[in-house]
């Protein structure tokens, strides 16, 4: 079903319903036929426009920065408008988690689950692990508090109150974001025992946390799923023979992602990035995968903390429009992996002042403030803009690049309500501490 806009428009809007996610094999073959190419020649822009843009820059110029150093992409989907430094890498801050989201998503595939096995080392006997308790981790980014409680609960339904030895971890156990174990392992701990658990963790109403699918909202008092450990953390290369018990499935990629990007979450998306191989890796796949020259992506990590990680504003719209392409078979669209300006005011959106409808990712370093993503547009359609500025009055910066979205989107009139392509699909909600993610593979004793 097609939705058409007023006369003007360039393109039209496909109207997208549900959301099947695709393996990784076919997110490849996704890219491939869509085509990706390189613009057509550059589209003249209206007076205003060009007016607009110039004043922006003018108005950094009045506040002591460089104009030259400060880089402005914007294009439609097949002809570019304005190219202030385009194609010069510079400091991208954490447009960078852009290159980890479509290198995660091209090497696993939005359904990936990441697997933690908890396994026993014992018998079971009188609500007693006779042993230890072991956890093999599987690079989970995103395993929190809520989801060890869910875990003790779990562990409780299999009849297991009390583990007479240790926890024992093995592999890549992430928890809190903390990936190295014996950290990982202490936190695990804390949460089985229920020990000085964070206040805020017992006061929260779990309305968006289905832990344990508890009848009322915890509070200081109720008594939420507990295993006592009587030994300590160890970490071990490999562990001894054991019997599993539980494998829990972390949520889908694509909501890690979006949970990555919503909250510029840094620890995630080095976990993701490692994951994938590194950074190294990261820029090969996505420079071939969103057909970009190598040059103009250099990182040192995949969160981009740090101001050797650099990208051109145009590669940040390739990979940007390649999210995009390669979400849109599946029935997904960059507003279920990025905030959307509108429809939710948490994460980097706080205080922000961005046109309604706007899919965007920021970006912030001490002298760097980014912002990145499409703008839907009645004249021109789907706009894709990167700003890169070079500067330290952030504040200043950020609500100068969301007057000049303002007024790009008043010469190109505003479409309203936003169009379905580039509006976030109901999908069933994803839950931390959701028990179902925890399936036994054992038998009750």
């Amino acid at each position: 079903m097609l939705q058409l806009v007023s006369s003007g428009l360039v393109g039209m809007w496909l109207n997208l319903a549900g959301a099947n996610i695709p393996p990784a094999s076919s997110l490849a073959q996704a890219v491939t036929w869509q085509g990706l190419s390189w613009l057509n020649p550059p589209h003249p822009v209206e007076p205003g426009v060009k007016k607009t843009v110039a004043q922006y820059l003018q108005t950094l110029k009045t506040q002591g920065l460089n104009p030259q150093q400060q880089s402005i992409w914007l294009q439609t989907d097949s002809n570019l408008l304005i190219d202030r430094n385009g194609t010069i890498p510079v400091s991208a801050a954490s447009l960078t988690k852009t290159a980890t989201s479509l290198a995660a998503i091209t090497t696993w595939g939005l359904d990936k689950k990441f697997e933690t096995i908890v396994s026993a080392s014992g018998k079971i006997s009188q609500g007693t692990l006779q042993g230890d308790l072991v956890v093999r981790g599987g690079g989970d980014p995103l395993f929190v508090w809520e989801d060890a409680i869910a875990l003790a609960h779990s562990l409780n339904q299999l009849g297991i109150d009390r583990v007479s030895g240790n926890i024992l971890v093995v592999d890549n156990f992430h928890m809190n974001y903390k990936v190295e174990p014996q950290t990982a392992g202490e936190l695990l701990k804390q949460a089985l025992t229920g020990i000085d658990l964070p206040p805020a963790l017992l006061a929260t109403d779990f309305k968006d946390v289905n832990i344990v699918k508890l009848p009322t909202a915890p509070t200081a008092t109720t008594t939420i799923p507990h295993v006592k450990i009587a030994g300590k953390v160890i970490v071990v290369s490999e562990s001894p023979a054991v019997t599993p018990l539980i494998r829990y499935q972390s949520l889908p990629l694509v909501d890690i992602v979006r949970q990555m990007n919503i909250y510029s979450n840094n620890e995630v998306a080095q976990i993701l990035a490692d994951g994938v191989g590194g950074a190294e890796q990261v820029m090969k796949i996505v420079s071939t995968t969103a057909k970009f020259p190598p040059a103009e992506i250099q990182l040192i990590n995949g969160s981009g903390l740090g101001i050797q990680n650099r990208l051109s504003p145009r590669a940040v719209c390739q990979i940007f429009r390649t999210l995009h392409q390669t979400l849109q078979p599946f029935n997904l669209n960059l507003a279920d992996i990025f905030p959307v300006a509108g429809a939710e005011y948490v994460g980097t959106l706080k205080q922000r002042n961005l046109p309604v409808g706007t899919t965007i990712k920021t970006g912030t370093l001490n002298e760097v403030s980014a912002l990145g993503g499409v703008l839907p547009t009645r004249d021109r359609g789907l706009v894709w803009f990167v700003i890169l500025n070079k500067g330290t009055q952030i504040a200043q910066l950020r609500q100068q690049q969301d007057t000049l979205l303002q007024s790009l989107l008043k010469e190109w009139g505003q479409v309203t309500p936003t169009p379905l392509v580039v509006t976030k699909h109901d999908r069933a909600p994803a839950y931390f501490g959701d028990p179902d993610r925890n399936i036994a593979i054992a038998p009750n004793p």
